[in-house]
């Protein structure tokens, strides 16, 4: 049995460029710790309230309780895949199905071992009890490569019901630019991993019919504002880190363009108008470098709804970005003194973060008063 701490964590600041830090009077929120985790890398929520939290080794972890005040367990969810961990490399997202009251389904994305490489995949399967039952793959990143980064592997339900899939550059570039493949892209798909007919290059068939957009480095955050737009935030070079409002079709530009550097010093070329490529919203340099991303729909933090937050992992902070219809701009930062793997909204407006690294922390963040 679990019981929930209260946590009030000190105020160092950390430089980030640009970005407005909190009052010396104290953070915006109370920070309650629930849990220890092992490397853990994301987290759903269930209609029910219980939460999924993967491990980066091949763990699933299975919460449930967790209201402030209140004790809650962790408990090993049985069935998971055979994962490669190694590098940037693992067990990665997880998300419920909309309709998960009704159909038990939820899908997880990891690494996995095969001719050529590594490369990402995400599958499905029902959730029963505590345990996956007919899980299958149902996307492969294409073509596997050696390496152990960028592999993305976000996943994130649309309001037209479509599955969208991050997909990285596998520190590769050029492939982000070659529509043979679908590393450096973002994909959608039915939710049975076919690919839908409307998508933007459908008629090529085969893996550029996944294709929603491209050019995209190292997407690690992938959310829906209120009004259907999808959001994207992703790990640029040496500095460039970005948040892209993402749009059916788009080029963002990736290795062709970015407002960073490579990290042996070498120049590319800065996003400018005319250039054929979508600019992001928001940039850093200093690098964030960002985990995940949620787009706050909450009641309890009334003043911030319809904003970004994004986990910083180099940045050790949670970041606001705020959000007004197709605009952005830099809004708070908030010393985390850890570094942030990633951000998920409960069911009752809570703001819940993982950290990154072994015993890693669990924390639920409400307001203050």
């Amino acid at each position: 049995m679990i019981r929930a701490v209260a946590v009030i964590l000190p105020l160092s600041l950390i430089a980030c460029s640009g970005i407005a830090k909190p009052p010396m009077s104290g953070l915006p929120f109370e920070i309650t710790e629930l849990a220890r985790l092992n490397d853990p890398w994301a987290m759903t929520f269930l209609p029910d309230g219980r939460a999924l939290i993967t491990e980066k080794g091949g763990t699933i972890k299975l919460w449930q309780g967790g209201k402030l005040g209140q004790s809650g367990k962790l408990s090993v969810v049985r069935g998971t895949p055979k994962v490669a961990v190694g590098g940037q490399g693992g067990l990665g997202d997880i998300v419920a199905h909309p309709e998960f009251a009704s159909n038990s389904l939820v899908y997880l994305s990891w690494i996995e071992q095969g001719s050529g490489g590594k490369g990402a995949v995400v599958g499905r399967a029902k959730l029963s009890q505590a345990a996956l039952a007919d899980l299958q793959v149902i996307w492969r990143q294409s073509p596997k490569t050696s390496g152990s980064g960028h592999f993305g592997h976000r996943i994130a339900f649309g309001p037209d019901g479509k599955l969208y899939i991050s997909s990285g550059d596998r520190q590769k570039f050029d492939p982000a630019q070659d529509m043979a493949g679908n590393l450096g892209k973002i994909v959608r798909l039915n939710d049975d991993g076919s690919v839908p007919a409307d998508n933007p290059f459908a008629a090529s068939g085969g893996v550029t019919a996944q294709i929603w957009s491209l050019g995209h480095r190292n997407p690690l955050g992938l959310s829906f504002d209120g009004d259907r737009r999808l959001w994207e935030v992703e790990m640029g070079p040496q500095g460039g880190d970005e948040v892209n409002l993402i749009t059916r079709g788009a080029n963002y530009g990736w290795p062709r363009a970015s407002n960073g550097s490579h990290y042996d010093g070498r120049d590319i070329p800065d996003h400018k108008p005319g250039d054929g490529y979508t600019a992001p919203k928001v940039w850093w340099n200093p690098s964030i470098s960002p985990g995940g991303m949620i787009i706050y729909s909450g009641a309890l933090f009334a003043q911030w709804k319809g904003d970004a937050f994004i986990a910083a992992l180099g940045g050790t902070a949670l970041i606001r970005v705020d959000l007004a219809g197709d605009k952005a701009s830099k809004g708070d930062e908030w010393p985390m003194n850890a570094r942030i793997r990633d951000v998920e909204q409960a069911p009752d407006g809570a703001i819940w973060v993982l950290e990154d690294g072994t015993n890693a922390k669990l924390l639920r963040l409400t307001p203050k008063g």
